[in-house]
């Protein structure tokens, strides 16, 4: 059925078993992943918007909505009289979530995984050299009572990495730097329930993880600002080298 008009945002769309909730920002959803799975590959055009209209089965005001939003995402470039292209990977903007989420799916290499842990561990060394500066004691006993309550969770590896992500984040916050703490959140937000990014689990490693939180606990608790930032350093690739398994090339990861 084509699609015009408010009548046409009343009928449920060919393939969706749902009506969305927003119409917009479901198209929008499905043309990133469109986009970033290659449906749609980097300078393709997108079809015109009456056969988008069609195959969404919603108004050209809604379709004009999503694209708009492609194009505030850095997928697509519009110009008049030549439609809407598909823009370079280099131009995407990977910080987005949807971006990002359907980027990682993609990604049976792990390379952007591989980019996201190098650059978290870059922010997270900094900001654990400044922690061990700035760190009160009522910080460094929060964090030793993590690590010894950890021991004992290594059997139980969904409470483990609750009380992991919180000790990471506890040092990110004494550290007071807000961006660099959003923007590791905002990259594991995105990354932390996919497959690849969890990798392997269980109590050995759970127990190796522990003793790498154990090294930046003591280097902190020392004042050791250098050794506070190796910890981190070491601690986050070893994690990641033993979870991310044997696929791709981890050489991205050499510094």
């Amino acid at each position: 059925m084509k699609a015009t008009g408010s009548q046409s945002e009343q009928a449920t769309p060919t393939g969706w078993t749902r009506r969305p909730a927003s119409l917009a920002a479901a198209v929008t959803a499905e043309l990133v992943q469109r986009v970033v799975r290659g449906g749609y590959p980097v300078g393709a055009v997108l079809p015109p918007e009456p056969v988008l209209c069609e195959t969404f089965g919603v108004s050209r005001t809604v379709i004009r909505e999503a694209v708009k939003v492609l194009q505030e995402k850095g997928l697509v470039q519009v110009r008049q009289g030549s439609g809407t292209t598909v823009n370079p990977h280099a131009q995407w903007n990977l910080l987005d979530e949807l971006v990002l989420r359907a980027a990682i799916a993609e990604d049976e290499s792990l390379a952007l995984l591989d980019d996201l842990v190098v650059t978290r561990r870059l922010l997270e060394s900094d900001m654990a050299q400044v922690a061990a500066r700035a760190a009160g004691q009522d910080v460094l006993d929060g964090l030793r009572a993590m690590v010894d309550r950890m021991d004992e969770l290594v059997d139980d590896t969904p409470a483990y990495e609750e009380h992991d992500r919180l000790f990471h984040d506890t040092i990110m916050r004494a550290s007071g730097n807000r961006i660099a703490r959003g923007v590791v959140q905002s990259l594991q937000g995105q990354a932390i329930t996919t497959p690849g990014y969890l990798g392997r689990s269980g109590r050995e490693l759970c127990q190796a993880s522990n003793r790498g939180h154990r090294r930046i606990y003591e280097r902190l608790a020392a004042h050791d600002a250098e050794g506070a930032a190796e910890a981190m350093f070491t601690h986050i690739t070893e994690a990641w080298l033993v979870r991310r398994g044997d696929a791709g090339d981890p050489g991205r990861l050499t510094r």
